[in-house]
């Protein structure tokens, strides 16, 4: 079984004190925005089920991004809109993203874990994390807590461009989606860059 504050722990014998996970969302979609968030959790008193977003049913997701919302000591969470990140690329789109998160904090962290293997432009000590989203409770709530942010723009997204179905696919490139983008051309929150082959 994995030790979820294992790095935590390491972190606070080491004086740290308010330690800040950080993880994103929607990378891959072909629509909406890449959404980032920022959490510093209390390590006392544990939300049960954190893990990566992804592996906890949708309903559960919901209930647990509400205790994090209730019980952390600081949350932020940022998106960047699809004309940005044509701009400038996903990969620095993501990073942009995180470093507003983190920077938007009311409490500033004294260091940050975040997912995956970016280095953030932070004066922050910062170690970043492979599968952070599993290993590391903070990084877990983070990922949590933006997955749910961004289902509920892309739902908000599908009343208003009911054609391509991002109630359910959340932007992603399914067969319906691109058969959708094939049939009624894309619409002001694709990512230009990412359908260039179908219009």
């Amino acid at each position: 079984m994995v030790d979820k504050l294992l790095y935590e722990r390491e972190l606070s014998a080491l004086g740290y004190k308010y330690i800040c996970g950080v993880d994103e969302v929607g990378r891959g979609p072909l629509a909406g925005p890449v959404v980032c968030a920022a959490v510093i959790m209390p390590l006392d008193s544990l939300i049960d089920g954190v893990d990566d977003s992804k592996k906890i049913p949708e309903k559960k997701r919901e209930k647990i991004a509400a205790l994090i919302a209730e019980k952390a000591i600081d949350c932020n969470i940022c998106r960047v809109e699809p004309d940005i990140i044509d701009k400038i690329n996903i990969l620095e789109a993501t990073k942009l993203c995180m470093k507003n998160a983190v920077e938007g904090l009311k409490i500033k962290p004294d260091f940050v874990l975040t997912d995956g293997n970016m280095t953030l432009e932070l004066s922050i000590p910062q170690r970043s994390i492979v599968k952070g989203d599993s290993l590391s409770y903070s990084i877990g709530a983070a990922s949590v807590a933006a997955k749910v942010y961004r289902d509920d723009i892309m739902h908000e997204l599908a009343a208003i461009y009911p054609a391509y179905g991002f109630g359910k696919n959340k932007g992603y490139g399914t067969a319906e989606h691109i058969q959708a983008i094939k049939e009624a051309g894309i619409c002001p929150v694709h990512r230009r860059s990412f359908t260039k082959k179908w219009n």
